[in-house]
């Protein structure tokens, strides 16, 4: 296995990221449209809305799986507080919606933990702080 090491502007941060890593499996459970569409309370469309204006990340985790989103950026409130800003910043940095979710899933020792979990309880400040070294 292969790591990356990379730098953000602080220098004195690092996120270490395997190459290799598999999206499907960082991520765990997943939602086609429809689904997150339900548990959101709101159209299909809304959805996808919400995707192409990157308030939600979607992408095709496997073969023939379709579009689909990742179960945990989505709460009971909602979409997850503090993810739009996340994924604006990174996407305005040049980031996919792959990139995005993979930073987002990863574990980083420095927040520690997750970032997505991070954003789930509530402590997105550094996570956001992250985002915008990693993407300018």
């Amino acid at each position: 296995m292969v790591s990356l090491r990379i730098v953000t502007k602080s220098a004195a941060q690092y996120l270490f990221v395997s190459d290799n890593l598999d999206l499907d499996e960082l991520v765990g459970e997943w939602l086609d449209w429809a689904a997150a569409a339900k548990l959101l309370g709101v159209s299909v469309s809304r959805v996808r809305q919400w995707i192409r204006e990157h308030q939600l990340a979607a992408v095709v985790p496997r073969p023939k799986a379709g579009q689909q989103i990742p179960a945990a950026l989505i709460d009971d409130s909602g979409i997850v507080k503090g993810l739009p800003g996340v994924l604006t910043v990174l996407h305005d940095g040049g980031y996919d919606d792959a990139e995005a979710l993979r930073f987002l899933f990863t574990e980083d020792p420095t927040i520690p933990g997750r970032p997505i979990d991070a954003l789930r309880e509530n402590r997105g400040t550094e996570v956001k702080r992250r985002a915008q070294a990693m993407a300018f």
